[in-house]
């Protein structure tokens, strides 16, 4: 059999072979896309990794920032609601906008963040009220206690946390509390002598011993030794007695409420002690 004159002639179907050009491959055609996505790959790295990338995304904002600042939308007035020992001051310088910035600039979150970090704020919110204004609210820290260590005070809040840095000239009537973990009990410590009416306004100061329990300094240097358990229970033993007795009128130096069924009375009069054991009366 001779063979066929031109090679794209099929024998036995009698039509001509298609002829696919080499550049139109599959093979081609998949080398060729692996080539353009690594390309891009790169591209995209090389722009990361120099920050080609992130200067020309930043240069896009700040063009649109200045440009909706133009349009009006930019910080004209900051009102602060709740503050009362925060400086103005350092809540502006928290907020991290000057005036005439604009006000789609302002990232609140992170104001937010940076506005709670200040000493005296217990929790904030910073809101934006177009076109030009920012709202910060806040709530601050009520102080409880100062706390004394190492010859230094600090206030202590109603959550049993220092105030770190804050002033406190203005709080030396507070409650004053002695000892390593006192902090965390001095509300405890607060609302028991809340309780009762006849002790609490004497105590000036008290000490936290060993973890455990509370000794009270009271006006006229009068100390009240409460007991590791049921201290608030003696306390209103102690209570009264004052009532009944007026116990702690009389040159009273120490009582001693840690036995639960007596208070040992300690006084000193003309330089001597002089020790008595009552029995509780009942309540």
């Amino acid at each position: 059999m001779m063979a066929p004159w031109f090679q794209g002639f099929s024998a036995k179907s009698g039509r001509r072979k298609r002829v696919v050009p080499f550049w139109r491959s599959r093979r081609v055609a998949v080398v060729s896309v692996l080539a353009v996505v690594t390309t891009i790959a790169a591209a995209t790295a090389w722009g990361w990794k120099t920050g080609a990338f992130t200067r020309a995304a930043e240069a896009s904002r700040e063009t649109l920032l200045a440009a909706t600042a133009d349009l009006g939308f930019e910080v004209r007035e900051v009102f602060v609601v709740g503050r009362v020992q925060t400086p103005r001051a350092q809540i502006l310088k928290a907020l991290g906008a000057n005036r005439g910035a604009a006000i789609f600039g302002v990232d609140l979150t992170a104001a937010r963040q940076r506005i709670i970090a200040l000493p005296w704020v217990r929790e904030a919110s910073v809101e934006r009220v177009l076109p030009d204004t920012v709202v910060i609210r806040i709530i601050e820290r009520k102080p409880v206690a100062l706390w004394q260590r190492q010859g230094t005070f600090t206030l202590v809040d109603a959550a049993g946390e220092t105030i770190a840095g804050a002033d406190v000239t203005a709080f030396n009537s507070l409650l004053v509390i002695v000892g390593e973990g006192a902090p965390e009990r001095a509300v405890e410590l607060r609302q028991m002598l809340a309780g009762e009416n006849e002790i609490g306004p004497r105590v000036r100061g008290a000490v936290w011993f060993g973890r455990r329990r509370w000794d009270l300094a009271l006006e006229g240097g009068i100390t009240v030794r409460l007991p590791e358990h049921d201290a608030p229970g003696a306390l209103h033993r102690l209570a009264l007695y004052q009532r009944i007795h007026r116990l702690l009128d009389r040159g009273v130096q120490t009582v001693d409420l840690r036995l639960a069924d007596r208070v040992v009375i300690r006084r000193a009069p003309k330089g001597s002690d002089e020790e008595m054991a009552h029995k509780a009366p009942s309540s």
